[in-house]
């Protein structure tokens, strides 16, 4: 099915752009440049001076818009215009937390990021409309659709308890694993939406291959662990070459566990070659893989360069969604093998 096909790589690509947008923001310190959500200091289009979130005389205010005074939050009660003096109830504090910076680069590197992740709901939500009109095709495109749905959503709802919390810990990882279930969810939309050709596949390949996307699951997970501890490093006040020194044990087993990955997978791709199967996505992994060594010798090497963490991200997500799809492309491809091979028996 086409439709199912377009909404589905244009879901990912969006997926990826959010991947990348988010770790920009921490990269860049940007998570509280909106201290509320889902509006920017109470406004759709946030502010760009600080003038604009002081109190003013004679100015019209909604309800629910921000203002920064004595270095605090004060919000709106209800719509009015203010008098020559500032009067006290008319505002109510900001409960959720006490963040009162105001950057404007923080504030729209952080709105960007949240524009980015809504116009991500928009195909998702076309693709359930299309899956529903369609499912006397395939049982499962609704239900796959519907999963996407909900989990960006929830996405969106952690995205929230993460700004009220003011970056709550293991916020990194919590937010990658809802993104890689996401991805993974639009790679069965994919392969369910083709036709696949019939492989035979051995079990021992089987479960190399299934070893190899969870060695990439827990080296993702002890990479946002690592950007954790880096985030806490940075408030030491240390100079940016000293901050690895601050770093865990986990540091150093997410150094070491990439030779690994790359050797499990190295076996996996000259497998693939010997049974001629001609699946370029094994020669994407590889390069995958490839880039990523490289970044990472380049963040342990080059006092983490800002340019190398967001990139380092998303070719993780990026190798993820890979092995992923070509694990679900092979699972499929054995299926219609056993298939044939019953109705040749019969």
């Amino acid at each position: 099915m086409q439709w199912i096909r377009t909404l589905t790589r244009l879901e990912l690509v969006l997926i990826y752009l959010v991947i990348l947008a988010g770790s920009v923001v921490r990269m860049t310190g940007s998570g509280m440049g909106c201290p509320d959500w889902p509006k920017c200091f109470g406004y759709l289009i946030p502010p760009t001076e600080r003038s604009q979130l002081e109190w003013q005389p004679a100015r019209e205010f909604k309800a629910g818009q921000i203002i920064i005074v004595e270095e605090s939050l004060r919000v709106a009660q209800s719509d009015f215009t203010t008098g020559r003096i500032y009067e006290e109830e008319n505002w109510a504090p900001y409960t959720r937390h006490d963040y009162a910076l105001f950057n404007p680069a923080h504030t729209w590197t952080e709105y960007i990021n949240r524009l980015i992740g809504a116009l991500a709901g928009i195909p998702m939500l076309i693709l359930v409309v299309v899956s529903f009109y369609h499912f006397r095709k395939n049982w499962r495109w609704p239900l796959l659709s519907l999963l996407g749905l909900f989990l960006l959503g929830f996405e969106a709802w952690l995205g929230k308890l993460v700004v009220d919390g003011n970056l709550i810990p293991g916020s990194i990882t919590i937010h990658m694993l809802g993104a890689l279930a996401i991805i993974a969810v639009l790679c069965l939309l994919l392969v369910s939406a083709r036709s696949p050709r019939a492989l035979r596949v051995s079990p021992n390949f089987k479960w190399a291959l299934a070893a190899a996307l969870i060695f990439t699951l827990i080296q993702i997970v002890l990479g946002t662990q690592v950007r954790e501890q880096i985030d806490v490093a940075k408030e030491s006040g240390l100079s940016r070459g000293l901050w690895i020194s601050q770093l865990d044990w986990s540091f150093y087993v997410h150094r070491s566990f990439s030779i690994a990955i790359l050797i499990l997978n190295l076996w996996l791709w000259r497998q693939l070659r010997k049974m001629n199967y001609g699946l370029a996505e094994m020669n994407g992994v590889m390069v995958l893989i490839g880039l990523e060594i490289i970044l990472g010798i380049v963040l342990s090497y080059l006092a983490l360069p800002k340019f190398a963490q967001p990139l380092h991200l998303l070719l993780g997500a990026g190798l993820f969604g890979l092995q992923f799809y070509l694990w679900i492309k092979l699972m499929a491809g054995a299926r219609v093998k056993e298939k044939k091979q019953t109705l040749t028996t019969a």
